[in-house]
């Protein structure tokens, strides 16, 4: 057996993620069938949208990677900001403050992957 979807469907708009600007469109393949301990999903952002500025710790803990598939941004991280765009990964380690925000004149699109990262790694 195997699963396949494509990226031609599913996609859904969201509101501004942690309270950053303007509206997401998220693709979540397999969402409802994979048992992984972790998530991913497809992101695409109009120009000037952002993602706010957020900390995953404690009860919520979690790692996040960002890899940017197309278009450019600007992500900041514990008061550092840099330049993000095709072929950029970011990681978000636990506790760290970070967001991003299109900075270009096209959709940013990128893959977002997230999970509880696991005691002593």
């Amino acid at each position: 057996m195997h699963y396949k979807e494509n990226d031609s469907t599913g996609w859904i708009e969201i509101p501004a993620h942690h309270e950053g600007d303007g509206v997401f469109r998220t693709w979540h393949p397999f969402k409802d069938v994979t048992r992984l301990p972790i998530k991913m999903q497809l992101w695409e952002l109009d120009p000037g949208a952002s993602e706010g500025s957020h900390v995953h710790e404690g009860e919520r803990e979690l790692e996040e990677m960002y890899y940017f598939l197309e278009g450019s941004g600007t992500m900041w991280s514990d008061g550092d900001e840099f330049p993000v765009g095709a072929g950029d990964a970011v990681m978000a380690p636990p506790g760290s403050d970070h967001g991003f925000r299109n900075t270009g004149d096209a959709p940013l699109k990128l893959i977002i992957i997230w999970g509880r990262p696991e005691a002593g790694t």
